[in-house]
């Protein structure tokens, strides 16, 4: 598909082909963007897509969270089209037509960056030169008057991340990707907003989206990263309930559960589960056998 984004002025255009669409793949064309122009426009009057506007609504819109952050991070507003009226944004319409029409028509590429790269060329030496229709006046010498307008680059790119919901488990924790994470100070079996970044995993809370907890994130799965001070030790009503099973299973398993809970809290809840599901496949007299090990300390 073809993107372009056409400056309002000037009329200078930021031309791209790309095999598919996606949140990150928008965001970050709006990127190359701004670092083609050298700088930022106020605004950006946009398609109602889904990779940038969740609920078109002419006062009050509801865009994606990954894009609304990425115009935020650039001190850009969006300000999405109305829904089928194409001529609220007739500079990048035109500027689609134009860029089909002439820089693309009848040619044929061996690769998605060869006509990308002659879309590059063509910009350049054809399209920026060329008399502003409307204006009468070179596109070029026009875009060097309103490039002073534009707003500066931030010095640091902007910091992609996946967001999800998660709702907290009774032990404090929330699961992402088979890794464990405190979300102390959010309540018990309330949802939180969580962003994953390369390295670290933020918790915000979903009213005022506010960071309430940082981790980095878990290499290995089964990770827990908690600290001592955020497990909770007082027993739930499905501690009660484990550890009556792990009582029917043995004293010995009873025992085993027992130290869990009393060094790692709710948390070793998870260790208990797997102790004692070990029952729906062996029968309970060998889940109860003592390890090797213990025998020979005793």
């Amino acid at each position: 598909s073809l993107v372009c984004l056409v400056l309002k002025y000037s009329g200078r255009a930021f031309r791209k082909v790309v095999w598919k669409s996606s949140k990150e793949t928008w965001c970050r064309l709006h990127e190359e963007a701004f670092r083609y122009f050298g700088g930022c426009p106020g605004y950006v009057a946009l398609d109602n897509l889904k990779e940038g506007v969740i609920k078109p609504d002419i006062y009050d819109p509801e865009l994606n969270t990954l894009y609304a952050a990425m115009l935020s991070h650039y001190d850009v507003a969006a300000d999405p089209a109305r829904v089928k009226d194409p001529n609220r944004k007739g500079t990048v319409e035109n500027g689609v037509k134009y860029t089909q029409n002439t820089a693309l028509k009848g040619r044929k590429f061996d690769c998605i960056d060869a006509q990308n790269d002659w879309l590059m060329h063509w910009e350049k030496r054809w399209a920026a030169p060329r008399i502003h229709g409307r204006a009468k006046r070179q596109v070029e010498e026009m875009f060097q008057e309103e490039k002073p307008c534009l707003l500066p680059l931030p010095l640091s790119p902007f910091v992609y991340f996946r967001q999800e919901i998660r709702t907290v488990y009774d032990d404090g924790t929330i699961q992402l990707d088979n890794c464990y994470y405190a979300a102390n100070p959010a309540p018990l079996y309330s949802q939180v907003v969580v962003r994953v970044y390369d390295k670290e995993i933020e918790i915000l809370d979903p009213q005022r989206m506010e960071v309430i907890r940082r981790h980095p994130k878990g290499r290995m799965p089964g990770s827990l990263l908690m600290e001592p001070r955020d497990r909770i030790f007082n027993p739930s009503r499905q501690t009660d309930r484990l550890l009556a099973r792990a009582e029917a299973i043995g004293p010995h398993t009873f025992s085993l559960c027992e130290t869990w809970f009393t060094e790692e809290g709710r948390s070793g809840q998870r260790r208990m589960y797997g102790l004692i599901n070990l029952v729906r496949h062996y029968p309970a007299r060998y889940v109860e056998k003592p390890p090797n090990w213990q025998r020979q300390t005793d």
